[in-house]
């Protein structure tokens, strides 16, 4: 098991299209579940709720989610996440069912720093494959369905960025190449 390095917007394997998952004898194979134990140490370490297989450079369709430690600043205080939420991942997730609306502040572990407001379903359905192999659903709402929907358009090749206004996402863009870069610089020194 390792931290492994989040790609940072606009690199373009993060544009691209997931191949779902092959499983061997109806269970995902043994590099997809440590594809999966270094997502959630990825994702703890960078102190997120939810990371995609394509933000580690690995174009399958898994994603994990904790939302757990998750809290929101609002004018009387902070908003705690449910009891009972446990953290999860999702092999091939397909949504069902998506209905209503609701806006949310997003931000991204590869977009680091910046935020926007996206729209998205209010209630979800998504059926998966678990780390067994065992077809499995979840029905969602609320920060659930919002993590669920930003973390499965990681599959498509969507990241949040894409549902801001051209101004606002070029703005990001230019600040996420001079984090590049001064990464690189970092790097060579």
């Amino acid at each position: 098991m390792a931290i492994r390095d989040i790609l940072i917007w606009p690199d373009p394997r993060l544009m691209k299209l997931s191949k779902p998952v092959e499983l061997q004898d109806g269970k995902p194979p043994d590099d997809v579940k440590t594809l999966i134990k270094d997502m959630f140490l990825t994702m703890y370490d960078a102190e997120g709720i939810g990371l995609a297989a394509p933000q580690l450079g690995v174009l399958q369709r898994v994603v994990v989610l904790d939302i757990r430690a998750y809290e929101r600043e609002q004018a009387d205080g902070k908003v705690e996440v449910p009891s009972g939420e446990t953290p999860i991942a999702l092999i091939n997730p397909v949504f069902s069912e998506k209905s209503g609306k609701l806006e949310w502040e997003e931000g991204c572990l590869s977009v680091p720093g910046e935020t926007g407001m996206v729209t998205r379903a209010a209630k979800c359905r998504v059926d998966y494959v678990d780390v067994d192999g065992l077809p499995q659903f979840i029905e969602a709402e609320g920060l659930k369905a919002v993590a669920l929907q930003h973390e499965c358009d990681h599959l498509e090749g969507k990241l949040f960025v894409d549902y801001l206004s051209p101004l606002k996402k070029g703005v990001i863009k230019r600040k996420m190449l001079r984090l590049i870069e001064r990464n690189a610089d970092e790097a060579a020194e």
